[in-house]
């Protein structure tokens, strides 16, 4: 597991806020808080001070947190592969080891060139670890340098280095040579991704998959469109719908299954996380109420099993919702790709910088082609001359020599003949090379085997001369190869998906309880009152409604004073449709409306401000039953009204008229001892 280095920030392969640097362009300040000489001075001092910082900071970007474009990786890694390299035997090596020999080349402490290595051994790709280098599923730290081993993959010695085509500098002391990049005829960059924060700017390259980047290097070659998106050891799931081409962000998920009515199972965590911080962020989750658990049960080993026990009727699959919406089982990454190009920090895209990485593919095997048809071509050209020189018994010129001299001269004029056969001229070197050959080696030479041999390696030169004619082709059908060898070990491992955020609101468990006493007027969760006990949680907003003909909606509070006239208190659900009965000016109105949208602690009327509420319901009604107090000559005492016709309105539109008498009583279910079939109906409606 790849830890941070506290001493090596630059080397640090955690991602922190970006750092905001200022006074990096080399502009005069002037701070106006300041007596003028002081604010427009600018003393040696002070352009010491720049000069020195501008200095640091250009190597802190460029030699130490951001990978180069050409070989994907940071000076500390190439420094590790660059020893491992040179150190090479087949056989497992001490990291301890390796740190030694890569302080050789780092100018830095060994707490860094360990940690880089544990994090290169843990992608899996270049280096091959022996013994515990931790765990990135459980978040469990590595050993001891000194007891665990490493070497070099099939991968990385194949497909990673060519000290022939190498550029080589100076180490920091002198004392050896480090390669400037290495010719990495695989996209590295991508495949493992990279982190990093400079001075003024920080990089996050998230690591792609190793088929589909090689799949997609082939489109390139044959100019067809691809594309590729992040994959990660850990599994889990991915929404990449703003991943923006490296530049935004992506949405990822562990994967949860229900195992029982009662059980949901994490079976793989998402990157950036692991088993002992998902299980803290549930165990937190849990503490403040969020999500009702009984227990957590971790069954981790080569794969992940955290098993996470539900309470008594909490559905598994809304409780699966809140795990998403509560804890680290879902998290938003934001990737910003920064790399070293031309020594300098450049920020691009990843099909851009997969382009470049083709392109210098390309260009790596001309190279590599155009040397192996130089050593081929050489090689023809010393058998040529050890075929003439034997089967032309030129060598029976050298016994009457006195001297070396003599037996150059003479050697020379007998090739002088055939030197049209040659490939190129004949030099002192070659002809030392025909005077080394032993007696023993002339005289059992074997013609046949040497010709088949000089026809082997011209027919290998045409093979290298057609391949150089068109490299794009044999760079396609060397990314073949290299999928068909390697490639079966790295499918992919995170599965794509478009996901919602989860709506907090919906899931969170409503383990608050809220209440109003009467008497005193407050309203909370800190209250023990005698009305409308509500169950809510933190993330509810309540409707709180008074017999004035006002409501306001607020977040749950502990202990807020509401008045002691309230009707009714519930959860905030814009869409509920409550019934009114309320009197104005003689007249009694009904109306039936919805909140709507609402500002927060913000009072509202839902009558008029002289009007006075005679019934309220937070339900439809289809009927109103009312009662009239006794009036002469008034033949009607009771009357049922119909209203289930009414519309909608908002809070603030007048209701309908029902009657001019005056009201006694009024409700919405039916009086004991009514006979509606003597009861007066009147059917109301907002025509």
């Amino acid at each position: 597991m790849n830890t941070p280095n506290e001493n090596d920030p630059a080397e640090n392969e955690s991602l922190e806020p970006e750092t905001q640097v200022e006074g990096e362009e080399e502009t005069q300040v002037v701070d106006e808080s300041l007596p003028a000489p002081l604010a427009q001075s600018k003393g040696p001092l002070q352009e010491y001070m720049d000069v020195n910082f501008l200095q640091y900071a250009s190597y802190v970007i460029r030699d130490r947190a951001i990978p180069k474009l050409d070989d994907g990786l940071k000076p500390v890694q190439r420094r590790i592969l660059h020893s491992l390299n040179r150190n090479d035997d087949g056989k497992f090596i001490k990291v301890a080891n390796i740190v030694g020999y890569s302080m050789q080349f780092h100018p830095h402490g060994d707490a860094s060139i360990n940690d880089a290595l544990i994090g290169l051994a843990n992608k899996q790709y270049l280096i091959e670890g022996q013994g515990n280098f931790g765990n990135i599923l459980t978040g469990h730290r590595a050993a001891a340098s000194r007891y665990i081993e490493c070497r070099l993959t099939e991968l990385a010695r194949t497909q990673v280095f060519n000290d022939e085509i190498t550029e080589f500098v100076p180490s920091y002391d002198g004392r050896g040579k480090e390669p400037v990049v290495l010719p990495c005829k695989i996209p590295v960059l991508l495949m493992q991704g990279a982190e990093g924060i400079a001075v003024g700017l920080s990089a996050r390259i998230l690591p792609h998959n190793f088929q589909e980047l090689l799949q997609a290097q082939i489109a390139i070659l044959r100019n067809k469109p691809f594309e590729v998106l992040p994959d990660f050891i850990q599994g889990g799931y991915m929404d990449a719908t703003d991943y923006n081409d490296g530049n935004g962000k992506i949405k990822v998920r562990a994967k949860i299954s229900a195992e029982d009515k009662s059980t949901a199972v994490i079976t793989e965590v998402p990157f950036g996380s692991t088993t002992e911080s998902i299980i803290s962020s549930i165990e937190d989750a849990a503490k403040k109420g969020k999500i009702k658990i009984k227990s957590i049960e971790d069954y981790t080993s080569e794969n992940v099993e955290i098993q996470v026990k539900l309470n008594a009727g909490v559905d598994v699959d809304q409780a699966i919702q809140a795990l998403y919406a509560f804890t680290e089982c879902e998290s938003s990454v934001s990737c910003r790709m920064i790399v070293i190009k031309d020594n300098r920090p450049v920020e691009m895209s990843v099909s851009s910088a997969l382009r470049h990485q083709t392109q210098r593919l390309v260009e790596i095997l001309e190279q590599e082609l155009k040397l192996h048809q130089q050593k081929a071509l050489e090689e023809l050209h010393l058998k040529t001359l050890v075929q003439i020189f034997i089967e032309k018994k030129i060598y029976s010129r050298l016994e009457s020599c006195e001297s070396l001299d003599q037996m150059r001269s003479e050697t020379s004029e007998g090739l002088e003949p055939f030197k049209k056969q040659f490939v190129r001229e004949v030099n002192e070197k070659d002809i030392d090379h025909l005077l080394g050959i032993p007696i023993r080696r002339i005289s059992a030479f074997d013609i046949e085997k040497h010709r088949d041999d000089m026809d082997e390696l011209r027919a290998e030169l045409e093979v290298i001369a057609k391949r150089l004619e068109n490299v794009p082709k044999y760079a396609i059908e060397h990314l073949k190869g290299v999928l068909k060898e390697f490639g079966k070990p790295f499918a992919r491992r995170t599965e794509i998906a478009t996901f919602s955020t989860v709506k907090v609101q919906k899931v969170a468990a409503r383990a608050l309880s809220v209440s109003y006493e009467s008497e005193k007027g407050y309203l909370g969760t800190q209250v023990k009152g005698d009305r409308f006990q509500i169950k809510c949680s933190e993330y509810d907003k309540l409707i709180v409604i008074t017999d004035d003909g006002q409501y306001r909606v607020i977040p749950t509070p502990e202990k807020l004073f509401v008045g002691s006239n309230v009707l009714h208190v519930e959860i905030w659900d814009r869409s509920r449709v409550y019934t009114v009965v309320y009197r104005e000016k003689g007249v009694s109105f009904v109306k039936r409306f919805k909140t709507g949208g609402v500002i927060q602690n913000k009072e509202y009327n839902f009558i008029p401000g002289a009007a006075k509420v005679l019934l309220f319901s937070d339900s439809s009604p289809e009927d109103i039953f009312v009662k009239y107090k006794p009036a002469q000559g008034q033949k009607i005492n009771e009357q049922m009204f119909k209203i289930k016709k009414l519309a909608i309105r908002t809070p603030k539109a007048k209701g309908v008229q029902m009657t001019v008498k005056k009201i006694a009583r009024i409700a919405c279910h039916r009086p004991k001892g009514w006979d509606l079939t003597k009861v007066p109906t009147k059917n109301l409606s907002s025509e």
